[in-house]
């Protein structure tokens, strides 16, 4: 069956909350997030979602079961991190809608998601009247020792979307890494395209 996509608002949104916050905790948790996360703290996050007037959740479904969803909001309800990495940029942050996270079972993928995801998103960012559309990726060493051998980066996938790194914004979040032991910072490469 093919996955169904559809934008979760209102009571659709607060009962999925939870159903978002175990997917990405459980897709986080691979290269190259290596997210240890726990589900207060994706309860309170995506709470920003539920609070948001300009937010957007998309689901992913198998019937009726969600197995992917992708987050985006105006850069002005999001973390302060990822705003002050625009500093110097020449982009105005009010202009920017951000496309936060994607989140897909490993078993889903291949079947357009990563396409749909973006495609609802920059139609919302679209009719909220932005200019652009960006979100950050996580920067890895080549040589850390848990990148899986033969990994690809989405960096194709993302630039004929039209996205492009923002030469020198990077964003610094912190988390903490699957097996360590205390949180740090990690630095997110901005990538951004017109709409």
């Amino acid at each position: 069956m093919p996955l169904r996509f559809a934008p979760l608002t209102g009571s659709d949104l607060a009962t999925r909350l939870d159903d978002v916050a175990r997917l990405r905790i459980e897709v986080f948790r691979d290269w190259p997030y290596l997210y240890d996360g726990d589900l207060a703290y994706e309860r309170s996050y995506l709470q920003g979602y539920r609070d948001s007037a300009g937010a957007i959740v998309v689901g992913a479904f198998d019937g009726d079961r969600l197995v992917g969803a992708a987050t985006g909001s105006p850069l002005a309800d999001h973390a302060e991190e990822f705003s002050d990495a625009f500093a110097g940029s020449g982009v105005e942050t009010d202009d920017v809608f951000y496309c936060a996270e994607s989140v897909l079972r490993v078993r889903y993928r291949g079947q357009g998601a990563g396409h749909a995801f973006f495609d609802l998103r920059e139609a919302h960012a679209r009719a909220l009247g932005a200019r652009y559309a960006a979100f950050c990726a996580v920067v890895r060493p080549e040589d850390h020792p848990d990148r899986p051998a033969g990994y690809q980066p989405l960096d194709p996938f993302w630039r004929k979307r039209g996205y492009d790194k923002v030469p020198g914004a990077v964003a610094r979040f912190t988390w903490k890494d699957v097996g360590k032991g205390e949180e740090d910072a990690k630095p997110l490469q901005v990538w951004l395209r017109e709409l």
